[in-house]
């Protein structure tokens, strides 16, 4: 009986072991300098405003960090971070954008792509949730879009699309 309890914990800590390996590689995948640009909505049914942005993320084996700005007609520009924790491929961690407050993250990843809800820290595009994907596109490509609902039509609107590139 121990020889079979010992062989079951050996297979689960060597499962888990290779979630964490798989979690560490993405992160560090996504490791690096960016640049790139975008589209960023205004307000729901308002004008998409073009930006072009810079962006660090730095990883560890299990979290990784984001530091940006964007900048839009030449004058504007905001910047945005997020402080992200995973556990196997579970992620959770704070946004800080536009407000300036911490929103929160709660999201998994699956293949290329972390899937986060949102809940912003104040009423976003009529409400406080939003989902928000950081994709990997090919080997050095990395797309942060967030998604909102429209509180009239209840249709989701991608509200900022950002495609950058490792520099």
């Amino acid at each position: 009986m121990r020889a079979l309890f010992a062989a079951a914990t050996a297979c689960a800590l060597s499962i888990s072991s290779g979630v964490f390996a798989a979690e560490e590689d993405f992160l560090k995948s996504i490791e690096g300098q960016w640049t790139g640009g975008g589209k960023v909505l205004t307000s729901i049914g308002g004008k998409n405003v073009n930006v072009s942005c810079k962006m660090q993320s730095d990883a560890e084996a299990a979290s990784f960090s984001m530091n940006g700005t964007c900048r839009a007609l030449a004058v504007v520009s905001r910047s945005f971070n997020a402080e992200v924790k995973t556990a196997g491929n579970s992620y959770s961690g704070n946004y800080v954008g536009v407000s300036g407050k911490p929103s929160k993250l709660v999201g998994s990843r699956a293949g290329n792509t972390i899937a986060f809800n949102v809940t912003w820290a104040q009423p976003e595009y009529g409400d406080r949730d939003a989902k928000m994907t950081i994709q990997k596109v090919g080997e050095d490509g990395l797309r942060i879009r967030t998604i909102d609902q429209d509180p009239k039509s209840g249709k989701s609107v991608v509200t900022t699309q950002l495609d950058l590139k490792r520099q």
